[in-house]
This record gives C-alpha cells, structure tokens and sequence, in this order.
C-alpha cells in the first residue's frame, strides 16, 4: 500500500508553482497567468474524474466504460484542434476519426490480446490504458498537424514550385509530411532509448508504488510504451492523410479558411 497524501500535503505541491511562474514573469513570457489556471482546471478535473471513476469501476458496465471512452477521445479532439490553429468545424471529425481508429486498434491489442482481463471491457483497465495512450496521442497530434501546416504555410512558394512542376499534392506534402512525423516521434524515440536509465516512467513507478513486483510493472512498462509510440504513428499519419481534403481547394492551394 501507498502512504496516502493528506489535503494539506497535496496543495503544499502547488508552492512548487512559485518557480516556473517567476522564472514566467522575469523573463516576461505572458504564460504566467495561464499556467496558474492550468494547474487549478488540471486539480478540479482530476478530482471530479477521480470521484466519477469511482463509481465507474464499481459498476463496471460496458457502454457505460465505452461511452467514457469516447468522452475522453472527444475531449482530445477539441484540445488537438485548438493547440494546433485549426478551425474545429473543418478538421473536427477527420481528426476524431484519426485518434479513435489508432487509439481503438492499438488499446485494443493491449487489452484483449495481451492482458486479457476478465471481463474484456473492465474498467481498471480499459480507461487507465486508453486514456494514457490517447493522452500520448493527443500531445503528438499537436506537434504534428502544427508542423505540417506551419510548414506549408511557411514554404508556400517551394510548395507551389513543386505542383507546377506536375508533382500531385500527395507528392508536394510529403516532404512536410515526413518533416512533422520526425518532429512527432523524435522525442518519443529517446524517451525510449534512455528509459529505465535517466528515468523511471510513470506506470512502472505507480504499480511499483501500488505494491507490484518490479518484474511485472517492467512488462506492463514495455508494453505500454510500444502501444503508445505505435498509436501516436499511426494517429499523426491518418490525421494528416484525413485532412488534406478539406484543407486544400480544388487547385491544390492550401484554404486560408481552415486556420483559427
């Protein structure tokens, strides 16, 4: 069993807060303020989820750990779509679609072939999985619709050149495509390289304070990072891939419309 963090102990956690926000001010970054409403929205939420999954588990239904499920890839969605500059109206169900098939598929594999839990659909396992892996997902997606489009928009002339020199728009956004990917998996492929090493991850260390066996926490560990790197692939590829209809116009011109 964990030792538990009193009310008092847990706030005391936000003092730490004093030196990102100074170093914020001194330098006069303008995220001072919205770091503090971050962590205050990150509390509330976590002990409103905290409270609701309760229950969750105890009951344990399975379309109710579905419906929560899609709850929390749409609530993805809308985050994706706002950090990456993107009107949500244009993009939203390309890129819902994107984070549903490669989260569905690669939590799907973790859950039903290699855990196996029994009941399939159980809660202490599908939301937790899910939900790092779509958190994962949803950090990547960011970086990677943002560098894409930043991209293009950024080289428009080389991108022109490209298309009159008779490449198709599926060869004029490959260079910008594998840029955004490599920009997308870069840090996640060192995480990988150093883990174990420079830092123990967060499953490992919250079974091993659980009361796991590090042998066993390890192998959850492997197993949730290959998912999470093979989700995050395959989510910024379709997401990409899903929005260049919608975000280019019928002369293969980049719409100015499609951005916040």
């Amino acid at each position: 069993m964990t030792n538990d963090l009193s009310i008092a102990a847990t706030l005391s956690m936000f003092a730490l807060l004093l030196i990102p926000i100074g170093v914020f001010v001194w330098l006069k970054l303008g995220v001072a303020k919205e770091t503090i409403l971050s962590a205050i929205r990150m509390a509330v939420q976590l002990v409103l989820v905290g409270l609701y999954l309760k229950y969750i588990f105890q009951l344990n239904h399975p379309l109710v750990n579905v419906l929560w499920v899609a709850v929390m890839m749409v609530a993805a969605n809308f985050s994706v779509l706002g950090k990456s500059g993107l009107k949500r109206k244009v993009f939203f169900w390309r890129s819902l679609t994107g984070i549903a098939v490669s989260t569905g598929i690669v939590s799907g594999w973790f859950i039903l072939v290699a855990i196996r839990p029994d009941p399939f659909y159980d809660a202490r396992y599908l939301i937790p999985i899910t939900g790092m892996i779509l958190g994962n997902c949803q950090r990547s997606n960011v970086l990677s619709l943002e560098r894409f489009y930043s991209g293009i928009r950024n080289n428009e002339a080389e991108f022109t050149t490209y298309l009159m020199l008779g490449a198709t728009l599926g060869e004029a956004v490959r260079p910008y495509l594998r840029a955004a990917l490599k920009a997308c998996v870069n840090p996640s492929i060192a995480t990988m390289a150093t883990m174990g090493l420079v830092s123990l991850p967060g499953m490992m260390t919250g079974q091993i304070l659980g009361g796991a066996m590090p042998l066993e926490a390890i192998k959850y560990q492997i197993g949730i990072m290959i998912c999470i790197f093979t989700a995050m692939v395959i989510a910024s590829l379709l997401n990409i891939l899903l929005s260049l209809r919608v975000a280019f116009d019928d002369h293969q011109r980049l719409r100015p419309d499609v951005f916040q």
